[in-house]
């Protein structure tokens, strides 16, 4: 159970949140604010759980009080909801469909005659619709105050640094084992038996799993090799941090992450940004796809079974454990297909006679699909892919030149971020807020497009109306 201070360090970070929005500009202060508290503050279970209300946790919390401080010193900048119609359903979706989850699920479930599960109520649809929008706030927030060049330069600063930073108690949990967590806050976040492996420990720090630490130092990889590249000025020092946060990402022991990691660093260094665009663009088609491919009974399960098999037999020990609880949660599902089954651990499956459970939820899209169903799913994984797709848009509408270079990388991250939602529940503040200030930009350009086509439209019509009466 988590200790006191635990508690205290989460109670104090609205204090740490008002400083740093006090003394910085918007745009770092959110940024750190949301970082720092997704590095430093203890996960679950510590948290603030009020009556009716959703738990105040490390993600909630911070991005409450970041909504609260962003308002009331800087304002809205434009409006809550996205500018494009398709944006608009997918977000008011993503916070309403709890409702409908809710109206189709009074009835309680029962496995067998130990276990019996309570019906939703009234009181469930507001605590998950509070819920979402909770979850949501990074990416409000990124739209509002992240869409600038310099911001999207910030935010693989900022990410850049996390990492590094954050490499220095990871590699003390390399050769010590996962011990911070339970020396500052009194607790493991996690399974101590999957901290091991390849041979030597795998850190975790304050984070709730080791793969969680290992994918944000790829995330660190990744912004440290764009900054190399389009930032002439400090070269040296952007070389030594890639080099540095590529053999610490090695020492993560993270296969996935690894295997982003290689993926990624030659695509930013050495392809443009029309190209980054189209191969993030892929990989978004590729994380929505997946449960409807695996719907159809579609994935090669034998191919990716033999591939990872080859690399470790523990690995493929492993996936093969994934795919067979996506089977047996999928058809969960299915029995409620639309809007899931909501809360309480309801999507689940457990044994009749003893009442444990039987499965495990690992990738974020069987539990989005199990909770909400196809409707939940399409709006939080469409959500969060959208600004990709509206960027390629905007990109071949106009000249490469004319949009900002970060955007390659940061696309890039953000559909890794999506696929790596297929295996694992991977979904932070961090991945919104990359979703949120894409999106921003991807309507900033698009709203520079129609005014320079208003504006060529009025200067056709007034050169005509002062040729007319030569014309005629």
């Amino acid at each position: 159970m988590p200790n006191s201070l635990a508690y205290l360090v989460l109670a104090i970070w609205p204090a740490v949140t008002v400083i740093l929005f006090r003394r910085l500009a918007v745009a770092p202060a959110l940024l750190w604010s949301l970082v720092a508290a997704f590095l430093l503050l203890p996960t679950v279970p510590t948290a603030f759980d009020f009556p009716l209300l959703p738990p105040l946790n490390k993600h909630s919390l911070p991005a409450l009080t970041a909504l609260v401080m962003a308002l009331l010193i800087h304002g809205l900048r434009k409006s809550v909801l996205p500018d494009t119609l398709l944006g608009k359903v997918l977000m008011l979706t993503f916070i309403l469909s709890p409702i409908a989850t809710v109206m189709g699920n009074g009835e309680m479930v029962r496995w067998g005659d130990v276990l019996h599960l309570p019906g939703l109520q009234v009181t469930d649809a507001i605590a998950l619709t509070i819920t979402q929008v909770l979850i949501f706030i990074p990416f409000v927030l990124a739209r509002q105050y992240l869409v600038e060049a310099a911001s999207q330069k910030l935010v693989l600063v900022v990410f850049m640094w996390a990492g590094l930073v954050y490499s220095l108690p990871a590699l003390l949990e390399v050769r010590m084992s996962p011990q911070l967590n339970i020396w500052v806050y009194g607790y493991f976040q996690h399974e101590f038996a999957q901290t091991f492996r390849f041979g030597g420990w795998r850190p975790t720090v304050f984070l709730y799993h080791g793969i969680w630490l290992a994918f944000l130092g790829m995330m660190a990889l990744t912004s440290a090799a764009a900054l190399l590249k389009f930032e002439p000025k400090r070269k040296l020092h952007y070389a030594a941090a890639t080099v540095w946060l590529g053999l610490v990402l090695v020492l993560y022991k993270s296969l996935g992450a690894m295997l982003f990691g290689a993926f990624l660093l030659p695509v930013v260094l050495l392809f443009g940004v029309r190209a980054q665009l189209k191969i993030a663009a892929l990989l978004a088609v590729l994380a929505i796809g997946y449960p409807m491919l695996k719907a159809v009974d579609m994935i090669p399960t034998e191919r990716l079974l033999a591939a990872a098999g080859s690399i470790e037999a523990e690995r493929a020990n492993s996936l093969r454990f994934r795919f067979m609880n996506e089977d047996m949660l999928l058809e969960r599902a299915y029995e409620k297909p639309l809007f899931g089954w909501g809360s309480w651990g309801r999507n689940l499956i457990y044994n009749d006679v003893t009442g444990a459970l039987e499965t495990v939820t690992d990738g974020r899209w069987i539990i989005v699909m199990g909770q909400y169903g196809w409707i939940g799913f399409l709006a939080e994984f469409g959500l969060l892919v959208l600004p990709i797709f509206l960027l390629w848009r905007e990109m071949l509408a106009r000249k490469t030149e004319e949009i900002s270079p970060f955007i390659g990388p940061l696309t890039l991250l953000l559909a890794v971020n999506a696929v790596e939602l297929v295996p694992n529940a991977t979904l932070t503040p961090l991945t919104w807020l990359l979703s949120g200030a894409l999106m921003g930009y991807a309507e900033t350009l698009r709203s520079e497009r129609l005014r320079l086509r208003e504006g060529n439209l009025r200067k056709k019509a007034k050169w005509a109306l002062k040729w007319r009466p030569l014309m005629e």
